[in-house]
């Protein structure tokens, strides 16, 4: 596997654990509908988190708005929209980007929460 590929599953793991120590059950990491992945799925209480996992390995934060297109985020929605289907789930739906990089330290998380709202796009 790629140097970028084993990261990009490093900053997935990173991220569900910080949501994890913020009282969210993970209920799915890498869950697909054709042609989107979900990198993380978590609820809490009745909210539902739909997280999209950037690994970055340069310190610079992008805007959320700028790591994940339009037509990502319209892939997002809609596999979203299937998953909560599929599940039968009757949740609060929010879309959270997850910016990590690679620090002299370790890793650091940026964590945009509700980085978009599903009817804006």
């Amino acid at each position: 596997m790629a140097e970028h590929n084993d990261f990009g599953k490093i900053a997935e793991e990173y991220v569900a654990q910080k949501y994890i120590k913020n009282g969210y059950e993970i209920l799915e990491r890498n869950w697909y509908f054709s042609p989107a992945e979900i990198d993380i799925i978590a609820k809490r209480d009745n909210t539902l988190a739909i997280v999209e996992v950037k690994a970055r390995s340069y310190d610079t934060f992008e805007n959320p708005e700028d790591s994940v297109t339009k037509s990502k985020k319209k892939r997002l929605v809609k596999a979203a929209d299937e998953y909560i289907q599929q599940k039968d789930l009757d949740v609060e739906c929010r879309f959270d980007i997850a910016v990590v990089t690679k620090t002299k330290n370790g890793l650091s998380a940026k964590m945009f929460i509700d980085a978009f709202l599903a009817h804006e796009i």
